[in-house]
């Protein structure tokens, strides 16, 4: 499992590298290094202590986001949401580096790394509470699948998602691109759209996922939806 970690892992940052740099036209882009560096250094860390400390879900992680018996709306919305996340690193590398179109602040990008980082910590505890938080929507009966309402989901019904907001919302900030933010309404829609949908598969498996609903009200954002 540690070689597929490496493997999958090396070709997401190679794939990640050729959608920043082949549009920027030059290497010589120190944020691309820094993003490159946080989502490499942190995925590489969290694989590992994933497969010591719950390697049936690095498993699960680990496993394709296109799987039989998922639903396919699922299917669908995953592959939207894939289509306009890896656009949206073409885009920014053509408005930060090549047409310099955004001049973006030593502190805006400041802050986008914090939200990348805090995202990451947000994700990290929710996978440490939830050890069913598989990448695809799909009631995991050989794991004996159940609700976890503990930790971060005491908060919000899909912590995961709202971690994922703050990823979404600090890369383009630490990539120094306005435009990049055009993408982050559209992606974090699909979010918001995948999490209804997965709640109603919950409900019709869970007898006590209404009850959860009920007490913790909020989806994505506490106090927001």
């Amino acid at each position: 499992m540690l070689i597929r970690l490496f493997l999958q892992t090396s070709v997401w940052l190679a794939g990640m590298t050729a959608l920043l740099f082949v549009p920027a036209g030059t290497i010589a882009w120190p944020e691309a290094w820094s993003f490159l560096g946080i989502i490499g250094g942190v995925g590489a860390a969290a694989g590992l202590w994933f497969a010591r400390h719950d390697p049936d879900l690095l498993r699960a992680r680990l496993s394709s986001p296109f799987q039989t018996g998922q639903p396919a709306w699922d299917k669908a919305i995953l592959s939207l949401f894939f289509a306009l996340y890896l656009a949206s690193f073409v885009v920014i590398g053509l408005d930060a580096v090549r047409w310099r179109a955004t001049v973006m602040p030593a502190w805006a990008e400041a802050v986008g790394a914090v939200c990348i980082l805090a995202s990451y910590a947000i994700i990290w505890r929710v996978l440490a509470e939830n050890s069913f938080a598989a990448p695809v929507v799909r009631i995991q009966e050989e794991r004996g699948q159940r609700i976890v309402m503990t930790g971060p989901y005491g908060v919000v019904r899909h912590p995961m998602y709202g971690g994922a907001i703050l990823f979404l919302l600090g890369t383009p900030l630490l990539l120094g691109s306005s435009y990049g933010f055009v993408f982050v309404p559209l992606l974090v829609i699909l979010l918001a759209v995948r999490s209804v949908f997965e709640e109603r598969v919950l409900a019709e498996r869970f007898p006590e996922y209404a009850a959860y609903a009920e007490k913790v009200r909020y989806r994505l954002v506490p106090f927001v939806w």
